[in-house]
């Protein structure tokens, strides 16, 4: 694989400054936000004066905590706009989620939005390798989701050039990878093996192709993930991480050159750990809940917002700023199986480790007996007997995670192929 550290002089100087520094305008910043949401949605206002406080009560960065938290019930019980505080007329962009599991959240973004959410995504391409001029092939989901739309605005920020591909119709994905030869691509992880399983299928080499990194996002991935991609194309893979609420991707970035964990942009976005049971503030380090609280978003500023993510803070590397760990799963998402808490990133690690199986599954969970049973349903690499290989992956599965499961291992082609987030778990109780 290529070097591709970006050169020192390239990067924004507040990715490099000093601890002091960032923090000195973390608490400006967070004092300015506060006091713009309180003064202008009715929601913050009435949650602050719920709990007897002010936005003057901010007087250093840890005093955050005192203040209540946003989740993803408040937006959906002020949607449409009962989050905004600006004008609707000033709001030059909507995006929202698709609402499949309730009522759809919307967020907003003034034309200074736009521009610092641009730069922080460009950013991020930065980081990744990417500099002016490469092309970038871009399969996220261009439309409501912020995925597609907030890659391209930071790929025109850093000055690339982007085939706006997003997402399906995979055998046009590879025919355009092999013919116009971007440097990178932005995609999910799980449609990633998909464009791979196509590039085979059409006889040709992964490893062979232009692509140097590949930029994945939008769902939990493993480190396993990683050297199965980074092998089967010749390319760095590197985590992006974000998220609607927040502002869409480009919220942290792993760097290329370390691939040690996702450096947070700081100066816009202010980190905390918490308890998901308690709430309570945790220490960086300690595995638990990531709350974001946004600094410099004018149409819809969030404070507090519970993501769901499980990760842990961990010092800067590469860049000044913290680090967030990869996120190994959400509270969410999380599979309580007879008193066992398992993440589907777990099956995953024991999936990529089994030989002769491909890297394609999901879990199904029905509850026959009132006893909660798990079947992973996977695929073999090749045809023939696959006994011995959903037995190995069932034993791993019981040593590693210490649960008993079913397996069933098909032959290839036979597990449903994600298109864009791969849907994991299948709840059939």
């Amino acid at each position: 694989m290529k070097d591709l550290t970006p050169a020192k002089h390239t990067l924004d100087p507040i990715e490099i400054a000093s601890r002091d520094e960032i923090e000195a305008l973390q608490l400006d910043r967070l004092k300015w936000s506060l006091t713009h949401a309180y003064e202008n949605v009715p929601h913050y206002k009435a949650a602050f004066d719920g709990a007897g406080l002010r936005p003057g009560d901010l007087k250093s960065l840890s005093d955050l905590a005192k203040f209540p938290f946003t989740t993803k019930q408040d937006l959906r019980e002020n949607y449409p706009f009962g989050m905004f505080a600006v004008p609707r007329t000033d709001v030059k962009r909507i995006h929202a989620s698709s609402g499949t599991t309730g009522q759809p959240t919307v967020v907003g973004y003034t034309e200074n939005d736009l521009k610092h959410w641009g730069n922080v995504v460009a950013r991020s391409l930065r980081a990744a390798g990417l500099q002016p001029g490469d092309l970038l092939h871009n399969a996220y989901g261009y439309g409501l989701f912020t995925g597609g739309l907030g890659i391209h605005l930071g790929a025109d920020a850093l000055g690339l050039t982007t085939i706006p591909i997003s997402g399906g119709m995979t055998p046009r994905q590879v025919r355009l990878i092999d013919d116009f030869k971007p440097k990178g691509i932005t995609v999910t992880p799980s449609y990633a093996l998909s464009i791979l399983d196509e590039f085979n299928t059409q006889g040709l080499d992964p490893r062979a192709s232009s692509l140097d990194v590949g930029i994945f996002g939008a769902e939990p991935w493993t480190n396993a993930m990683r050297t199965e991609i980074e092998q089967a194309f010749d390319m760095h893979a590197v985590d992006i991480y974000g998220l609607s609420e927040v502002i869409g991707p480009g919220v942290s970035m792993e760097c290329v050159e370390t691939k040690d964990g996702l450096h947070i942009w700081e100066d816009h976005f202010f980190p905390e750990i918490i308890d998901p049971n308690t709430g309570e503030p945790m220490a960086d380090g300690d595995m638990g809940e990531l709350v974001f609280t946004s600094l410099t978003k004018e149409a819809f500023p969030i404070i507090r917002y519970r993501t769901r993510d499980l990760t842990r803070l961990l010092p800067g590397t590469a860049r000044s700023m913290r680090r967030m760990e990869k996120v190994t799963g959400r509270s969410d998402d999380m599979i309580i199986l007879r008193g066992v808490n398992v993440f589907p990133t777990q099956i995953e690690e024991c999936l990529m480790a089994t030989p002769g199986l491909a890297p394609h599954f999901q879990i199904e969970l029905t509850k026959p007996n009132r006893m909660d049973e798990m079947r992973v349903l996977c695929e073999a690499t090749t045809g023939g007997d696959h006994t011995d290989a959903a037995r190995a992956l069932a034993h791993r599965i019981k040593q590693s995670i210490g649960i008993s499961v079913a397996v069933d291992v098909a032959v290839p082609g036979s597990v449903a192929r994600s298109q864009g987030k791969a849907v994991r778990i299948v709840d059939k109780r």
